[in-house]
């Protein structure tokens, strides 16, 4: 079995602007670790899903990523609870649709919700999908998320393809988002929202880390890397992801390939190899990137 690697959250724990949350009793609470690397799940659902996820916690991974739009909650779920595993050895991510956009009673309704699709207490990461500017309660639900934190069914709190004015719009309220989770790929970086992320002191988390299809794993670029240290390129692409300090949620329903995915803190790469698949970046969306400002559920 491989051994996760972990990073800590951070970001506001409260609507005070706090960056700590505490117990009833007034102590603080435990700091929330985040695997490097977790199973994405989409478009898997039912039987195909909880499989899918059994056979990644078997491997050793310890987090998995969810979403209300993805209709795969319950499976996840499902597999966690039916692992053996501790619950609280599992970080479960999982992220809600604008439906439930707005103060804390509607966030709670949607939260719920998907605890209850999923048969878990808790979510370890809940995350606003997609900003939906258009209806403009993207700020309010932070705002909510973040007074969830001490509720008991979040531990952590952020946000999903969120753009560089979006966040400072959440930043502008004193709130700050533990991760925003965005398209990443070495193709499509989207440098500009990793460095306000960083800047605001934001994990970015990638989904679609090593693209769609096999064109960026047959990039020679990427493939005499994994020639030289004797790794498959997808492993390649997601050591660089992690050696910059992502978060990368790589989907794969075969064992094999979940458990190379997983395989990437043995190596490193070189300056050489790191800048190598930086020059990647075309500097325009790719085609499977929609556009946050008018794409969202």
């Amino acid at each position: 079995m491989v051994t996760q690697r972990y990073a800590q959250l951070s970001g506001t724990g409260s609507n005070t602007g706090s960056n700590t949350s505490n117990n009833d009793d007034g102590t603080a609470l435990p700091a929330v670790q985040i695997p490097l690397i977790g199973l994405g799940t989409w478009p898997l659902t039912g039987a195909d899903c909880t499989e899918a996820v059994a056979s990644a916690l078997e491997a050793g991974y310890r987090h998995v990523d969810t979403a209300e739009n993805y209709r795969n909650e319950d499976a996840v779920g499902s597999a966690v609870v039916g692992s053996g595993i501790s619950r609280d050895e599992v970080f479960v991510t999982s992220k809600f649709n604008r439906e439930w956009h707005g103060p804390v009673d509607t966030v709670r309704a949607g939260l719920e919700a998907g605890l209850e699709r999923a048969g878990l207490d808790y979510f370890d990461l809940y995350l606003v999908h997609w900003p939906n500017p258009s209806l403009d309660r993207y700020v309010q639900a932070c705002e909510s998320l973040a007074e969830l934190t001490e509720s008991g069914l979040i531990r952590s709190w952020g946000v999903s393809n969120f753009k560089p004015a979006h966040l400072q719009r959440v930043l502008e309220v004193g709130l700050v988002p533990s991760v925003n989770q965005i398209h990443c790929q070495p193709t499509d970086a989207q440098p500009d929202v990793q460095e306000a992320n960083t800047a605001a002191g934001v994990l970015t988390a990638a989904y679609t880390p090593i693209g769609r299809g096999s064109e960026l794993l047959d990039r020679p670029e990427i493939t005499s890397i994994a020639s030289r240290l004797g790794r498959t390129p997808a492993q390649v692409v997601l050591r660089w992801h992690v050696q910059q300090g992502r978060i990368a949620v790589p989907k794969s329903a075969d064992p094999q390939r979940q458990r190379e995915n997983l395989d990437v803190f043995s190596f490193e790469l070189t300056a050489d190899d790191l800048a190598a698949v930086d020059a990647l970046d075309a500097g325009v969306p790719s085609e499977t990137r929609q556009d946050a400002d008018v794409f969202g559920h």
